[in-house]
């Protein structure tokens, strides 16, 4: 089987992934061995704070430097500048794989101006666009903090809500990623095991909001797998697919993809001509 490129990894570029030394390097290794035909480093770009609650950074105790005696996470921009460079000498190491530039910006619609303003960010290939926080109030909060403020319910909702307004909000970036991010983390404990079917209206509503913008889904699987994301897509117009692991350490890059290419071939998708193309139902013409 030939694998497709892995659309979204992460490096030390990344500030979750605690700056290590050389994890780029690694990446391209890891793809290689793989044969994969190419990656791209998206690394996470978030211009704006939230609110965390210190259980949220268990494991990401070098975060503790970014948090405001509030209880804020503030976290410095990327140097796209030095971020590109270590790109090239990647790019000079693997001359066999191809390495596509981006980044993940978090909340584009309320973000994006102030990325296009950082040097560098208009020589990026690839962006994706993420959501991750939802207002409430005068303060921001990821999934685990809704879930201990709003029912389960409700958090699945207004962030399924929220998507088409980051549509509307932004032609910053060319892919949505992780529009399961919410289920990450679902309280089973509390709110029992996650039911897509009850939020099958949202998500289809939050789906066409993609479809009619034109931009390319991402079919995050780095995690569980969830067929139904594809199956909705297809159904409700969808055209464009990426694959991404979502890797923040080299094992995880590819992770999960024969099954994805399976799945997403099921629905009629297909890869484009160039290996760095979207796979789309229309592929070859």
């Amino acid at each position: 089987m030939m694998l497709p490129a892995d659309s979204h990894v992460h490096t030390e570029w990344s500030w979750d992934t605690g700056a290590t030394p050389g994890l780029m390097e690694r990446m391209c290794a890891q793809a290689t061995e793989l044969g994969l035909p190419a990656v791209a480093f998206t690394d996470h770009l978030d211009l704006m704070a939230w609110e965390v609650d210190p259980s949220d950074l268990a494991g990401l105790d070098h975060l503790k430097a970014f948090l405001t005696p509030e209880g804020a996470l503030v976290l410095p921009p990327v140097d796209i500048g030095q971020y590109l460079e270590c790109v090239d000498r990647c790019r000079d190491k693997f001359p066999d794989l191809r390495i596509i530039t981006g980044m993940e910006l978090g909340q584009p619609h309320r973000t994006g101006k102030a990325a296009a303003e950082l040097p560098g960010f208009g020589q990026l290939e690839r962006v994706l666009g993420s959501l991750h926080v939802l207002q409430v109030g005068n303060k921001f909060f990821e999934p685990p903090g809704l879930y201990r403020l709003w029912p389960a319910a409700d958090v699945m909702g207004q962030y399924l809500a929220e998507v088409p307004r980051m549509i509307d909000g932004s032609d910053a970036f060319a892919v949505l990623t992780h529009i399961d991010y919410a289920v990450r983390y679902w309280p089973t404990k509390d709110a029992g095991p996650f039911d897509p079917a009850k939020f099958e209206d949202d998500f289809r509503e939050a789906l066409r909001a993609v479809a009619r913008s034109g931009r390319a889904l991402e079919m995050n699987v780095g995690g569980k797998i969830r067929p139904w994301v594809v199956q909705w897509w297809s159904q409700e117009g969808g055209e464009a697919i990426t694959f991404g692991s979502d890797a923040h350490q080299p094992e995880w890059v590819g992770r999960n993809f024969g099954e994805a290419v399976a799945m997403v071939e099921a629905c009629g998708f297909r890869p484009g001509r160039n290996p760095v193309d979207f796979w789309t139902r229309h592929s070859g013409h």
